[in-house]
């Protein structure tokens, strides 16, 4: 299992997206990631988390945008959030 600790996005001014996604295994080393390696990592069946500052956890999840563009999301208590936005860029 992985947790996210940091993105990156790109775009202009009236719409950006994750483009890389930092994670760590083992809070020793840190690995960074594309957004199509993390769905097909996600999609293959790994686990990957956000923890926010009160210890709540949201896992990834993989959905598919209207123009068909899958991405990573949080998913938590049965609701879709955006945890990843909260997180440090890099």
């Amino acid at each position: 299992m992985i947790r996210i600790v940091a993105i990156r996005q790109v775009g202009g001014r009236f719409h950006e997206h994750i483009s890389e996604l930092r994670w760590t295994q083992d809070e020793i080393t840190t690995t960074d990631s594309t957004r199509a390696q993390m769905v097909a990592f996600v999609e293959g069946g790994g686990e990957a988390y956000v923890k926010d500052a009160r210890g709540d956890v949201a896992f990834l999840r993989v959905r598919t945008s209207v123009n068909g563009i899958k991405y990573v999301q949080t998913y938590a208590d049965g609701i879709w959030s955006d945890n990843l936005l909260a997180l440090p860029r890099f």
